[in-house]
């Protein structure tokens, strides 16, 4: 009976933790908190509390020292299946698995994408746990054989199914601005900061398709892959089909956010 497995009723964030120290920790906390109370779902623990849970969590596996922290929170359990509900006790589920971290060397060919339309919902900025239009995407990805799945809306590029994207053109960053049809990565906050901090210019405005294929590198970024060069869309080789100075200079700039 639990509204998580019956509606997809709940919220979800990953943590990603290095030498078992999360990045970003306050900012994932917070982006949880605002998925929380867009459904209005009282949060069960305070961020004191919620910081000691993950510390246990990642504490039990003694050999990975990189892990994701998978955080779920449903509306909780009720007497039988309706559409409606009264207040419950949410229910809590946390897991961590190992991340297994790419070399700089392995990516400098970069990868491969598709674009799809997007058709999800017009709240993605709702870190919801009702994702099955984003794993259709990731799995015809997977089908391809490529990285990823990147999303259009009207040819505008909005996000990809588990990710963030970005162009470069004439060294200037491009990013979907912050609003309800992405989610606020917060990887991909920290990537724009990384990017201020080498001087770099970045404007978080919508590009088109066009740009996409257009652009001198386009990247991907999520707290799983960090930031993952993308050199060929729907088999057309973008720019020189290399990953590019900006974004060796952001990976390395990320890196260090780590230590």
């Amino acid at each position: 009976m639990d509204r998580g497995f019956l509606f997809g009723d709940g919220i979800y964030e990953v943590f990603p933790a290095y030498d078992r120290m999360i990045i970003g920790l306050d900012s994932h906390l917070n982006r949880l908190q605002d998925g929380l109370d867009a459904i209005n779902i009282k949060n069960p623990h305070s961020k004191d509390e919620w910081k000691n849970l993950i510390d246990k969590i990642i504490s039990f596996d003694s050999i990975n020292k990189n892990q994701a922290v998978y955080l779920q929170i449903s509306r909780g359990s009720d007497e039988n299946r309706k559409h409606t509900y009264e207040e419950l006790k949410p229910t809590v589920y946390i897991q961590s698995s190992a991340i297994k971290q790419r070399d700089k060397s392995s990516l400098l060919n970069g990868m491969s994408a598709i674009t799809r339309e997007d058709i999800r919902w017009l709240k993605s900025d709702t870190k919801a746990t009702s994702l099955l239009a984003n794993t259709l995407y990731a799995q015809e990805a997977k089908n391809n054989d490529a990285e990823e799945t990147i999303l259009y809306r009207n040819g505008i590029i909005t996000e990809a199914s588990t990710s963030n994207v970005f162009i470069a053109k004439n060294n200037c960053i491009y990013t979907h601005p912050k609003g309800p049809i992405i989610l606020p990565g917060i990887t991909r906050e920290k990537t724009i900061l990384c990017a201020k901090a080498n001087h770099m210019s970045v404007e978080e405005t919508p590009f088109t398709t066009r740009q996409l294929m257009e652009a001198d590198e386009v990247w991907i970024t999520s707290s799983t892959r960090e930031i993952i060069p993308i050199t060929t869309i729907d088999g057309i080789q973008i720019s020189n089909g290399c990953a590019g100075p900006i974004w060796s200079t952001l990976y390395d700039e990320y890196q260090s956010l780590k230590s």
